[in-house]
Parts: C-alpha cells; sequence; structure tokens
C-alpha cells in the first residue's frame, strides 16, 4: 500500500533548473531515508542522492555541485534541486525509500518522472 509519487519533470533548456517532488503515502517516512535515481534510455539505474532521517546527504559522482537533495519529515516529501542541467541529465527520475530500523527489509520505488534537457 506504500506509494511513492514523482513530480515536476519536464522539458527544460541546457542549463536551467527543475525541482523534483517525491510525495509519499502510507508509510512512516521518519524511518526511512531516501533517495533519488535515474535511469536514461538503454543505460543503467544510477544513484543521483540519498538522505538521512536527520538530514545527512549523499551524492552520486559529479552530483554535489549542481544537484541539491532535500526533505520535509513533516510533509512525507523529498525533493531534488537540479541546476545547470545538461542533455546527459535526460532520464526518468525515480524516488527510492529504504527502512532504517533493523528487521526491516523492504524498499519501495516510485513510477518515476521523466526529464528532457533539450534546446
Amino acid at each position: 500500500q506504500v506509494q511513492l509519487v514523482e513530480s515536476g519533470g519536464g522539458l527544460v533548456q541546457p542549463g536551467g533548473s527543475l525541482r523534483l517532488s517525491c510525495a509519499a503515502s502510507r508509510i512512516s517516512f521518519s524511518d526511512y531515508t531516501m533517495g533519488w535515481y535515474r535511469q536514461a534510455a538503454e543505460k543503467q539505474r544510477e544513484f543521483v542522492a540519498r538522505i538521512t532521517v536527520s538530514g545527512t546527504a549523499t551524492y552520486g559522482d559529479s552530483m554535489r555541485d549542481h544537484f541539491a537533495i532535500s526533505r520535509d519529515n513533516a510533509k512525507n516529501t523529498v525533493y531534488l534541486q537540479m541546476n545547470t542541467l545538461k542533455p546527459e541529465d535526460t532520464a526518468v527520475y525515480y524516488c527510492h525509500a529504504t527502512p532504517t530500523v533493523v528487521g526491516w527489509t523492504r524498499q519501495y520505488w516510485g513510477q518515476g518522472t521523466q526529464v528532457t534537457v533539450s534546446s
């Protein structure tokens, strides 16, 4: 019954910015580390960023200078601010939840939101 719903994707020109949102429902949000992954056409899924319950962020290679992950535990929402976008950033972006509680093993994925960087 857990749902992760991404929004905010779309078409943006190179150098532009976009803010993605992931709204979680039917989940104890503060018990989960949240993250973003992306998958470009014909490519494997790639780690983008992760944020702990307390707000510690981790970024994939070459992501820190352009992307910023944040979360609002009161709103059960995680965000990805994407700046200075390049055509190489074109991909489907997926929200991900990993439990922090010992004994909980199930992870959750959203359906993804398309980001296209093109002029």
